[in-house]
């Protein structure tokens, strides 16, 4: 062993960010284990680092006796008393040894501290990253293996597969990345941190890191939804009547939000105002797109919008896009039909309510603005619930649904299918719905 082990375990403290301790028991671990191989399991042995001398002392204790019959566990009182000489029998004393085990002790100790150094890392690392999920971390690009980028952060190195990339961003090694985290992990290898560029986090806190109103509380940012590398929208709340959320989002000329789209590699950004009105925050998260009417379904979150004709395939968005963002982003299911699809289907259900007595034009346009859309919602609601919407008693209102439920009976034979009994066929042109995620 050196000398003066001082300097290297303050070093190798530095350069890897270990407590010192941890490398002192390493090194007392070592030197343990290397004496075992040269001076087997007899007898106890006890390995201590000595911080003056800078040295890592090794000893084996022995029982002082008259006569020496096991020389690896026993030592006489004469050759004790040369070490101790106030020893006596039947005292247990430590015998210095010899720390120079030749090449493969040496080996076998080096081996150790490796080994305990390498374990206190990933310990230290898993201790400094595992409260950090959710956080934005900055790296460097350390190589690219089958699509997967690995990237260093400090003194750890994490994943960003392929699947949590931006579609068509092209990594450099040695360029600098941002990213979410998305998990820390630990296990046999040691920590495993996962990044990602396409999680609804990563636009929420990059809008933190962009807007000072957000860090400081003022503006909260509600949900957001993204199709990564195309579009986004992100619903933002202001508790100061006199901040406007929108407005500090984009920041000046757009600088802020700019600044966003140029690290999503120009994916396109919607900021919605958020409000507890929910059917007003559905139209908001539809835009640009102007919205005519609503109906609302709040024990489903069901929401169908009635659009323009002009204004149909901006609500709906290229491929749906636009309508599936704003599902997401609400939690709503949004159906969007055009204004004269509505006008068609709202004319066939009243003409088949009106087919039901007690139920004329006045009484048939209330139910469908509540939200009544075929035989089926009348059959399946109370007379308590009919009576009230259209003010009238409750045996007419049993009469009523009695009434739809014979329709509805007559509409299931299979002598012949009624209008009633299905729906016309979606056009992609004039209706489009989204679940939410």
């Amino acid at each position: 062993m050196p000398s003066n082990l001082n300097f290297i375990i303050d070093q190798v403290g530095k350069d890897r960010g270990v407590d010192r301790k941890v490398i002192i028991e390493a090194l007392e671990q070592a030197v343990l284990t290397a004496s075992r191989k040269k001076y087997g399991h007899q007898g106890e042995i006890e390995v201590r680092y000595n911080e003056e001398a800078g040295e890592v002392e090794l000893f084996q204790f022995k029982q002082v006796v008259e006569e020496v019959r096991n020389p690896a566990t026993e030592i006489s009182l004469e050759e004790a008393r040369e070490l101790d000489s106030e020893a006596e029998i039947g005292d247990s004393l430590g015998v210095k040894l010899d720390t120079d085990f030749g090449r493969i002790g040496a080996q076998t100790a080096k081996q150790v501290i490796i080994q305990k150094v390498r374990d206190a890392e990933r310990e230290n690392i898993y201790a400094e990253f595992k409260d950090r999920k959710g956080d934005v971390v900055s790296g460097v690009v350390q190589r690219i293996e089958k699509g997967n980028v690995f990237v260093t952060i400090g003194r750890a190195e994490a994943i960003l597969y392929g699947k949590e990339q931006i579609p068509g961003e092209v990594y450099r090694q040695g360029e600098r990345l941002r990213a979410y985290i998305l998990d820390v992990q630990k296990n046999s290898k040691g920590p495993q941190i996962f990044l990602s560029r396409t999680h609804p986090g990563f636009l929420i806190k990059l809008f933190e890191m962009e807007v000072p109103e957000i860090a400081q509380g003022i503006i909260k940012v509600i949900s957001a939804a993204r199709e990564p590398g195309e579009r986004a929208k992100i619903a933002v709340y202001s508790s100061d009547r006199d901040v406007d959320p929108v407005g500090a989002c984009v920041g000046m000329r757009g600088s802020r939000v700019q600044n966003v789209v140029q690290e999503l590699r120009g994916e396109r950004i919607d900021i919605i105002p958020w409000t507890q009105d929910q059917a007003k925050y559905v139209c908001n998260a539809l835009a640009p797109a102007k919205i005519s009417k609503v109906y609302i379904d709040e024990e489903n979150r069901h929401i169908e919008v009635v659009v323009a004709d002009d204004q149909l395939s901006l609500a709906i968005g290229k491929k749906g896009q636009n309508v599936r963002l704003a599902s997401k982003l609400t939690g709503w299911k949004i159906e969007i039909k055009s204004e004269s699809k509505m006008e068609k289907l709202s004319n066939e259900v009243l003409e088949r309510f009106k087919n039901i007595p007690n139920l004329g034009d006045v009484a048939s346009r209330i139910l469908y603005n509540e939200g009544f859309r075929s035989l089926d919602d009348l059959a399946e609601s109370s007379s308590d619930q009919l009576a009230k919407i259209l003010k009238m008693d409750q045996e007419k209102a049993a009469e009523i649904i009695q009434e739809a439920n014979r329709l509805r009976a007559e509409a299931s034979t299979p002598s012949g299918e009624s209008a009633e009994g299905s729906q016309e066929p979606s056009q992609p042109a004039a209706d489009a719905s989204s679940e939410p995620a």
